[in-house]
């Protein structure tokens, strides 16, 4: 009895009018997903876009200062301070006492005895933190020492059958090349210059990606020459140039590819001091999207099936209508005939 009932419950058009205000519904919802989709799409070439969308998501008060505090804490005040930057510039407001204390912070750090000691720490270590020790490297790599220096030392140890880096060898028989070009034009490979001791000091502190080592290398191997490498070179040191020393070093950390780097070298072209804040909080995405044409097609596909079936319910709630009404009708005219049936046979 229960099963009867509830088959004909199936069965009324009502039934099929709900199954098509859901599939209406659920198609609306594809629909717009698809919608989000090919927008994202639309801006995937375009580094500064892919991450204003993302900050609007996820950059707020509580962000900001979690950060600049957390930057604090650590030392970076290069990082505290482009995240005060970016606050300013997208209009989010902070505690005015963490915006002095990044202030404080920063006068001290800029002292001339500290300044003097980063120098000498980068030209002798080749190991750059910052604008003054990077300034310390870039200047041992320009007059050569500092390229000679990791030569002599990984060779040694290749020779002397010890660990060592064919990275930084590589890079230091490169820097040494582009070092000769730079004084034959005139500086006009200076960036490159550059770009290769940061990625040099990346590969020595541990910060370069592994990832983007070997697509490097691979590309290097592919041309048969050193221009997929001078390529990598010269979007870093835009990087630094624009961003500074350590924003160049958190965009080797994030990118994948050396296409990364022209990407992440375009985004601190638009965004200067903000970059390093962009890239530590939404690292690899804020160039990146994640949207791809398979979703766009997979929302697509989805809502072809809803409205196929808000036709199906459609057509279905019209067919039971018109049954009911027609079996309605036949009804009636049986009611009248057997009425007029019996009107007959009475006796008059």
């Amino acid at each position: 009895m229960e099963a009867m009932r509830l088959a004909g419950a199936l069965r009324h058009p009502s039934t099929a009018f709900v199954c098509a205000i859901v599939f209406a519904l659920a198609a609306f919802v594809f629909i717009r997903g698809g919608v989000a989709a090919r927008d994202q799409l639309a801006i995937a070439g375009d580094p500064v876009k892919i991450s204003d969308q993302a900050l609007d998501r996820t950059f707020n008060r509580a962000v900001a200062e979690r950060e600049i505090r957390a930057a604090l804490a650590s030392g970076d005040i290069d990082l505290a301070q482009s995240f005060v930057a970016l606050a300013a510039d997208r209009g989010v407001a902070i505690d005015p006492a963490l915006t002095d204390k990044v202030g404080n912070a920063s006068s001290k750090q800029a002292s001339a005895a500290n300044t003097a000691g980063r120098f000498v720490h980068g030209l002798w270590t080749g190991e750059p933190t910052d604008l003054a020790s990077l300034a310390g490297t870039a200047f041992g790599d320009l007059f050569v020492f500092g390229d000679i220096r990791d030569a002599a030392r990984e060779g040694t140890r290749y020779l002397t059958g010890e660990s060592y880096d064919p990275w930084i060898l590589g890079l230091a028989g490169v820097g040494i090349a582009i070092t000769a070009a730079t004084y034959a034009t005139a500086g006009v490979t200076a960036p490159e210059r550059l770009g290769l001791s940061v990625i040099k000091a990346a590969r020595r502190t541990g910060r370069l990606n592994p990832v983007l080592a070997v697509r490097a290398a691979r590309e290097v191997v592919k041309v048969e020459e050193a221009g997929g490498l001078v390529e990598l070179a010269e979007n870093t040191g835009r990087v630094e140039a624009k961003a500074g020393t350590q924003a160049a070093m958190d965009s080797l950390t994030v990118a994948e590819d050396p296409q990364d780097m022209s990407r992440l070298a375009r985004l601190a072209a638009a965004k200067g001091g903000k970059t390093r804040a962009i890239v530590k909080l939404l690292g690899r995405a804020a160039i990146v999207l994640t949207a791809t044409a398979l979703d766009l097609s997979a929302w697509l596909l989805w809502a072809a099936f809803a409205l196929l079936g808000f036709c199906s319910a459609c057509k279905a709630a019209t067919e039971r209508m018109t049954q009911r009404h027609i079996l309605r009708q036949k009804l009636r005219r049986a009611r009248e005939a057997e009425l007029r049936a019996l009107a007959l046979a009475a006796p008059v």
